[in-house]
């Protein structure tokens, strides 16, 4: 399923990397900025948690929350995160449940060579104060970063 602009987002109930859970709802009122990355502790996924947390104060001045959600267990996100320095909630998808939902879902991620069966496609949506999405961006390449300005953007 690909969701567009306009589309309410589908609402989740995660773990986070403590293991508490998180639901979108959660967050009603306030803008929020959703990524899904495919792995921890991979290079480009780190450049884009690390740099979203360097610049979070930027997100926040925009009244918004924003949420990096992976199939990796919520024990590896915590640690990965305290490695990194993130600073940004991390939310386990490891049912595989969110990310299909947003249609940000491999069926096969690298074909060929990992053939690894059910990862985050890198994406970024943002949802508004009332659970409509405003912003979309599924990349296909997952060795591609979310346009940072435009999701700005979309917040003002």
């Amino acid at each position: 399923m690909s969701l567009k602009i306009g589309d309410i987002a589908p609402g989740f109930n995660l773990l986070n990397q403590d293991g508490k859970r998180v639901s979108l709802g959660d967050f009603k009122g306030k803008k929020v900025v959703v990524l899904f990355f495919p792995m921890a502790n991979t290079s480009v996924c780190t450049n884009e948690m690390c740099s979203i947390s360097d610049n979070y104060e930027k997100y926040d001045k925009l009244n918004a929350t924003v949420l990096g959600i992976s199939v990796d267990s919520h024990f590896s996100l915590k640690l990965w995160a305290e490695k990194n320095n993130i600073k940004i909630t991390l939310l386990s998808d490891f049912n595989k449940e969110t990310a299909p939902a947003y249609g940000a879902f491999y069926d096969v991620f690298v074909p060929g060579a990992l053939d690894y069966k059910g990862v985050a496609k890198r994406s970024a949506f943002v949802v508004d104060e009332n659970g409509k999405i405003i912003y979309v961006e599924v990349l296909e390449n997952a060795g591609e970063e979310p346009n940072y300005s435009a999701i700005q953007d979309a917040l003002k």
